[in-house]
Parts: C-alpha cells; sequence; structure tokens
C-alpha cells in the first residue's frame, strides 16, 4: 500500500487514488486499515517508494507469524516487491539481526517508526530468514517466510496475467486469488469465483454501479463498428464490446477504453472477460492483448533456448519515419548469454528464434502492413536490469499513484521511449528475409 502521492487540482481539490482516501480523509478513522496491515502509517504516507517497498518487506518479516494474508492492489506491484525481496533479503535478514533498518532508509519518519516495530535486534529471526533465503531453490518461499498466510490475492487478469506464473512460483501451496473489475471512473464488476486462474476470470456486472452502454466492437479491424450503443438488457454471449459508462459523479457517456467479451449471464447481469484495451489513436496495428499474446510465445522461445526469463516488456510504434517501425523493448532476468563474447554465435540463433516468433504472433493487420512496406523491419531492444522500474519513478513523478500503477505494454510517451533506448544493450533489426543482428553495449 502507497497513499503518499496526493496532488491538488485547479479548483483546490485533492486528488488521490481511491485507496489512498481513508489515510488523507478527515472524516475517516484509518486504525481500521492500519490494524490488517503489518506496516505503520508513516510507511504507507511515504514518498519514495523503493523504501516503503523495503519497509513493508522489513515490517512484514518482523511480523511473520501474524501475517494471515499477501495483498496487493496489481500482480506488477507484488512482482516488484518478489524482486526486491530476492536483491536484498541479506540486508533485511541484517537489519532484522540488529533491529534497525538500512541506511539506505533516509526518511527519518519512515525510518523511525521502523525502528519501533523492530522492537530491538531480532537474531534468532533473522537467522530463520537467512537459511530459507539461501536455499537455491525459491518456489514456495512465500509459504516459508510467512507461514500462517492463507492466501495472495492482487489483480492478475488483462496486462497482468504476464506477471501470474512468477507469483504461483514463488507462492507454493498459497492460493492465488483474483481481485474485482475496478476502473478509475467506477466499479464495473465483481469476481464470484477468486481461486479462478486469470484465463478462467468473469465478472459480474453491477448494474447500479453507473450506468452502462456497449459500444459493438470488430477484434479483425480493432475499431468499434460504427454502431450505436446497447444497453445492459441488450448485450449478446459470445460478443465484443467497448465499455461506456455514465457515473454518480458526472463522467456522462464516457469510454473506458476496455473491451470485454460477453460470456454468460448471472441471472440478467451479464458476465464478462476482459480482452484488451482498445487502441487509442487511428492506425494502430497492435492491441495491448495481440501484443501479450505474441509475447508470451517469445518468454517460451526464451525460457527453452537462453535458460532466462523476462522481467517486463513493452512496444512503441514509431511513425517519424517514412515508413512505420515498431520497436520491442524486452527487460530479461540474467542477461549474460547476450553479452559473452563466446556465446554470441549461441545467442545471435536465440534471438532470431524469439524475433521471428515474434512477428508470427502480430495478427494479420500488422502482417499485412509489413507486406506492403507500410511498416519497416521490427526492432527488438532488451534493455538492463531496473529498467522499467525507472518507467514506474517517470510515472510517479509525473502524478500516477503508486498503488495504481500499471506498467504500460503500449507506450505512448516519447520520454520512456528515450528512456528505455538509453538502457539497451543489445538492439535487433529483425527482416524475415535479411535479418541483422547489432550488439551494442
Amino acid at each position: 500500500m502507497y497513499a503518499g502521492n496526493v496532488t491538488e487540482t485547479k479548483g483546490g481539490y485533492k486528488a488521490m487514488a481511491a485507496s489512498a482516501f481513508p489515510f488523507h480523509s478527515n472524516k475517516s478513522n484509518p486504525s481500521h486499515f492500519l490494524s490488517m496491515m503489518a506496516s505503520p502509517k508513516e510507511v504507507i504516507l511515504g514518498s519514495d517508494i523503493l523504501q516503503q517497498m523495503y519497509c513493508h518487506l522489513l515490517c512484514g518479516l518482523r511480523h511473520s507469524n501474524l501475517v494471515d494474508g499477501i495483498r496487493a492492489p496489481y500482480a506488477a506491484g507484488l512482482v516488484r516487491a518478489i524482486s526486491l525481496l530476492e536483491s536484498k533479503w541479506e540486508h533485511l535478514c541484517h537489519d532484522l539481526e540488529y533491529g534497525c533498518p538500512s541506511l539506505e532508509i533516509s526518511d527519518a519518519l519512515i525510518r523511525n517508526s521502523v525502528i519501533k516495530v523492530l522492537c530491538g535486534p531480532q537474531p534468532e529471526l533473522a537467522m530463520r530468514f537467512l537459511s530459507i533465503c539461501k536455499e537455491k531453490d525459491w518456489e514456495g518461499i512465500l509459504s516459508k517466510l510467512w507461514p500462517n498466510a492463507r492466501y495472495i490475492k492482487c489483480v492478475t487478469t488483462g496486462s497482468m496475467e504476464q506477471y501470474y506464473s512468477k507469483i504461483k512460483y514463488h507462492a507454493g501451496e498459497l492460493p492465488v486469488l483474483g481481485g474485482d473489475y475496478f476502473a478509475s471512473e467506477c466499479c464495473v464488476g465483481i469476481n464470484l469465483d477468486i481461486s479462478q486462474p486469470p484465463e478462467l476470470t468473469r465478472f459480474t456486472m453491477l448494474p447500479t454501479a453507473a450506468y452502462f452502454e456497449f459500444l459493438p466492437y470488430d477484434i479483425n479491424k480493432m475499431s468499434d463498428r460504427g454502431e450505436d450503443t446497447v444497453d445492459l438488457s441488450a448485450v449478446e454471449a459470445g460478443k465484443m464490446y467497448e465499455l461506456v459508462v455514465t457515473t454518480y459523479r458526472g463522467l456522462y457517456r464516457y469510454r473506458l477504453g476496455d473491451i470485454v467479451k460477453v460470456v454468460g449471464f448471472y441471472n440478467s447481469s451479464p458476465q464478462i472477460e476482459f480482452v484488451t484495451r482498445a487502441p487509442k489513436i487511428p492506425g494502430e496495428i497492435l492491441t495491448e492483448g495481440i501484443l501479450i499474446s505474441a509475447m508470451k510465445t517469445f518468454q517460451e522461445v526464451l525460457r527453452n533456448e537462453a535458460m532466462t526469463e523476462m522481467a517486463d516488456f513493452a512496444c512503441f510504434l514509431d511513425r517519424e519515419l517514412g515508413s512505420m517501425q515498431l520497436k520491442v523493448f524486452v527487460e530479461v532476468r540474467e542477461p549474460s548469454i547476450f553479452l559473452q563474447q563466446k556465446k554470441l554465435l549461441e545467442a545471435d540463433g536465440v534471438l532470431r528464434k524469439c524475433c521471428s516468433c515474434l512477428e508470427d504472433g502480430f495478427g494479420s493487420i500488422y502482417k499485412l502492413m509489413r507486406a506492403k512496406g507500410e511498416v519497416g523491419p521490427m526492432l527488438l531492444y532488451l534493455v538492463k536490469p531496473g529498467s522499467f522500474d525507472k518507467i514506474l519513478q517517470v510515472a510517479i513523478e509525473s502524478g500516477a499513484p503508486a498503488s495504481q500503477y500499471k506498467p504500460p505494454k503500449i507506450i505512448r510517451n516519447h520520454k520512456i521511449v528515450d528512456l528505455m533506448e538509453v538502457s539497451t544493450f543489445v538492439t535487433v533489426c529483425f527482416d524475415s528475409s535479411d535479418d541483422n543482428i547489432q550488439f551494442m553495449q
């Protein structure tokens, strides 16, 4: 939980994530929420997400026997915390042993509050966690560190689905429960069977949460079909729609940008699956859904051929050249194969297979435009570990709430593209007829 990012509108109103409201409202008492958390209020209200995340882990480990569940708004946030645990477990054990957080925690309010939570040196606890984290295989480590936890809960559908396998691996026997369908504008639906994996998750719509309209959508043309909207009672099972809402707080016929598929009904309420995000501008050749599907195959090739995992990915359609060009940015966990001189030939073969499977999965519109020459050869950028964390920092600096942050899959911000290109260590220019690979370090 991160509730420190609060901005103010021109009219003088405070703007924040809904989850942060109880900690800033004069009318609500945050004690109820704090009683469910291992971390003190000062950590939740901090302004440095890395320091906050570290302290969340430290406080959670200190009271590991009291932790009943592990929760995060989105799977991406939980995976970032797991990655921090992987890189900082020795520091965390050291802090527990001596009863004081690392000097890297420079925020005085956070530091002092965590010292109180630690309640002095905990050498026995530190040794127990040290023996657990020293194991080579981290499968099920979350259930070992927090033995009394009964579940893990976060949103794992849509663009969050890519993180599900990593969470399941570290969860072990702990069940991973799905979340409900909340948009920033309103609540859309609830998940009546939270035990289902993301690919089987469906949401039952709440007819009174807003006035919902449905704009018929053609996935093959990646656009609405020019038809009128239909209301809740006129949707048909098996068809796709873009959601349009009129909310109690004043939004009128607002397009959420979410494409959903009606898969059935619960009584008279439609049950929907999230499909993808709608294209934001005309002429987009990929949807988020198509990209995620193609990257699943990319991940399998990378795992089988290079014995490494993909940490994150995103793409950008460059329209500034004579022909459009798709740039795909990928962060891998163990990039050593692509940096060692003696493995260049092996890396060359792996990258060719990866690029080939990507282009095969990009859909008919992309392939047609490639054949016509309207889209140039794809560029694949392998970026240094931690590069996608920099995007998070840029988003927070621009006013995005840390707890609600969702890593972009289709980039439209040139500042982020520049950041990714600077962080690149390998660039692949792929053309199915004449592929050329450049290694840049």
